[in-house]
């Protein structure tokens, strides 16, 4: 094994600022309402919505209110085949990645500042451009879902250990307006081990398998 390969840091990294501060009980007990305005907007660019109206069949009429998502198959056939990434698709996906982060960050009461569409606040996201032809396995993309099973699996736990600990914070920042630094950092780890997974197994950013941790 190449040794300054493995300790060499993951090409996808994760953090965010501790809120050292009191953070806002009013936006607190309400987030679960103040968080849907910017939540339709993400929506609205992480997948296609239809509306029909007017006609029937070959007549009728197709509006479409949002479009977007995460990009997985072109740059798969494109890795693939011409063993290319283009870097607007990689900067679609790290920029969409990054925005959706922020809003999951003022969901989990990481932080009271409402998120940003294109801002980076409290959090620290970045994703290395890959060259292609050097660092990714043209047939990997194909098994890479595959592989990261057992990361699915722990991850599931991982993730139920984090909305616990939200349940707990929530309660805490309304009480003491603090969010405890143990559970902040827990849920950041998740994060964290979250992002290292989908960089390799759906954004198809790095061939190195995700570490089995919480820390950066």
């Amino acid at each position: 094994m190449d040794t300054a390969h493995a300790t060499s840091p993951f090409p996808a990294t994760l953090d965010v600022d501790y809120p050292d501060r009191p953070l806002n009980r009013l936006t607190t007990f309400f987030r679960a309402f103040t968080i849907i305005p910017i939540a339709i907007v993400l929506g609205t660019v992480s997948g296609a919505t239809h509306i029909y109206t007017g006609g029937s069949g070959s007549g009728r009429t197709l509006i479409v209110v949002g479009a977007g998502g995460v990009l997985f198959a072109g740059p798969l056939l494109m890795i693939l085949f011409r063993q290319k990434f283009p870097r607007w698709w990689f900067d679609w996906n790290l920029e969409l990645t990054r925005f959706s982060s922020r809003v999951t960050v003022y969901a989990a009461l990481l932080d009271d500042q409402y998120p940003s569409t294109d801002e980076q606040q409290s959090l620290h996201l970045d994703i290395q451009y890959p060259d292609v032809p050097r660092e990714l396995n043209r047939w990997l993309p194909l098994v890479k879902w595959l592989l990261a099973i057992p990361h699915y699996v722990v991850l599931a736990f991982l993730v139920v250990g984090a909305f616990v600990s939200v349940v707990i914070a929530w309660f805490a920042i309304l009480f003491t307006g603090r969010y405890p630094r143990g559970l902040f950092d827990y849920v950041v780890g998740v994060g964290r081990w979250g992002l290292r997974v989908t960089a390799y197994a759906f954004l198809l950013a790095t061939d190195r398998y995700p570490p089995f941790t919480l820390k950066p």
